[in-house]
């Protein structure tokens, strides 16, 4: 796969988590994970990229989901279709917002929800960006924390699963040396 490699960690059964530097938008893997908020508004950020690169197909998806259910409840995610994109599909968690209170455990029911997603669908692999660590300001240290707690989290309760290839795709700077701390 595409990026630089910084730390492969490896589980019982084949399955992998690395954190690269790499374009997300650019990963080979059977979906990505959006950083979105609870209304599918994508502002700003990966989640504005990912929206520009897929199309008016992503959106309209988003729009359906928040027209039927309304908001999507922080720690939750949502499956819609990839568009333009090649992936088979573009999995939408929620994270928290600095200062909502127990950002960490958000974060980790944001991220096994999106795990869980792509499990349900049969996929085996996934790629992620920095979830709440932008502008949504939660600190790095407690993202690095979240996001590593959620692929170990997942891999030991679903040893059978067909995911198996989990990536945290990053660019240089303070959240990938958290994690790179984090994960040591």
């Amino acid at each position: 796969m595409a990026g630089t490699l910084v730390k492969q960690l490896r589980f019982d059964n084949g399955r992998q988590f690395e954190i690269v530097i790499a374009n997300l938008l650019y990963e080979s893997v059977d979906c990505i994970v959006n950083a979105a908020n609870g209304g599918l508004a994508h502002g700003g950020g990966v989640a504005a990229q990912i929206e520009d690169a897929a199309g008016p197909a992503l959106t309209a998806a988003g729009n359906k989901i928040i027209a039927s259910r309304g908001r999507i409840p922080t720690g939750e995610a949502v499956l819609t279709t990839a568009g333009n994109l090649p992936f088979k599909g573009v999995i939408h968690a929620v994270g928290p917002r600095l200062g909502e209170g127990n950002e960490e455990n958000k974060l980790v029911s944001a991220l096994l929800s999106s795990f869980r997603i792509a499990e349900e669908k049969g996929w085996s692999s996934l790629s992620f960006p920095g979830i709440s660590s932008g502008i949504f300001a939660v600190p790095v240290a407690t993202c690095a924390r979240a996001y590593l707690r959620a692929v170990r989290e997942f891999f030991e309760a679903t040893p059978e699963s067909s995911l198996k290839h989990i990536r945290l795709c990053l660019m240089k700077g303070a959240l990938l040396e958290a994690v790179r701390s984090e994960a040591a």
